[in-house]
């Protein structure tokens, strides 16, 4: 297959430090869709036999420069192979035209990391697993549910964004009515966008913040938009995405059979994150004595972005080893 030609930035641009401990460099690898995709690899310094391998991906419309390389490159301080990738259509990576997304291809791009993974000398091939986080914690566990070669997956402070799409924020616009005028308002933006040769760009986080924004749109703009999470390539810190993408997600539900997933899953959530729902209804569906809910105590969404005194690595580490 051939790859598309990426121009990747090779200096260190991370929104956190660069780990000692860890070798890092930038790879590539393409989907089923013919995307090469742009990732970070990290692994711990010293190898002396094959690795356990993680994938890691999210928030949605962030990049890898961000929470996901934070994932990633702990994980690898504590002993397993990780690359953290930007989905199709995003940061790094390819795809056209750019600012789309897809239920279908981004629950592809974590299959294309786990095909990446079983083929590296480094990597035992029966021990990877996926992180998601955000949005991409519903593609994760959509990728375990089609995916027999993920052992086990971590979904951090989970978003189902097929039933957001659908039916609003805390189900709140769960009406047949609404969703009709929801959908014939972004059907009448595809002739407009048609007609203009582009796509109109949308969502993203609000700026500048009104005085009487929800918590949430406030706990997102204190990270996207501050040098504590900002990056030119996240679609979060700058316009978002393309708005006609809520159409597939509105009529494609993931996570129909994840009561049929028989890797491992750890859903962690904030106590206090607004998204809480969210991982507390995914857990009520899954089945097994190998499935388990940790709720963060006065933990809000973002803290699992990037607050390392509050993400359980430890605990993250101790279920892989456990389950790879």
């Amino acid at each position: 297959m051939i790859e598309e030609k990426l121009e990747l930035v090779n200096e260190w641009d991370k929104t956190f430090p660069k780990s000692k401990s860890v070798n890092h460099k930038k790879i590539t690898f393409h989907n089923r869709y013919g995307i090469t995709l742009a990732a970070d690899l990290y692994e711990p310094e010293h190898i002396q036999s094959k690795l356990p391998a993680i994938a890691v991906c999210g928030p949605f419309g962030a990049v890898k420069e961000q929470c996901s390389g934070l994932y990633a490159q702990t994980m690898a301080e504590k002993g397993f192979l990780t690359i953290a990738f930007d989905p199709s259509f995003t940061g790094e990576s390819g795809g056209y035209p750019r600012y789309v997304a897809s239920p279908d291809i981004n629950t592809e791009d974590f299959q294309a990391a786990v095909d990446f993974l079983s083929v590296l000398d480094n990597v035992d091939a029966e021990k990877i697993g996926v992180i998601g986080i955000c949005g991409w914690g519903g593609m994760a566990l959509n990728a375990a549910a089609l995916d027999t070669r993920i052992k086990a997956v971590v979904a951090s402070t989970m978003y189902d964004m097929s039933r957001v799409n659908a039916n609003g924020y805390f189900d709140s616009e769960d009406n047949e009515e609404i969703r009709y005028e929801k959908k014939k308002a972004m059907n009448a933006q595809r002739i407009v966008d048609y007609k203009n040769g582009e796509y109109t760009r949308g969502g993203g986080v609000i700026d500048p913040l009104p005085e009487d924004a929800p918590f949430f749109v406030k706990d997102y703009y204190d990270y996207y938009k501050t040098d504590r999470g900002y990056h030119s390539r996240s679609l979060n810190s700058n316009e978002g995405w393309n708005i006609t993408s809520s159409l597939s997600f509105m009529n494609m539900p993931i996570l129909q059979y994840s009561d049929e997933i028989r890797s491992a899953v750890l859903l962690i959530h904030g106590e206090k994150a607004h998204s809480c729902y969210f991982s507390k209804d995914a857990y009520k569906k899954l089945k097994g004595d190998n499935k388990e809910l940790m709720l963060i105590p006065n933990a809000v969404h973002t803290d699992l972005y990037d607050r390392t005194d509050i993400i359980p690595f430890d605990k993250i580490a101790e279920f892989f080893n456990n389950n790879l």
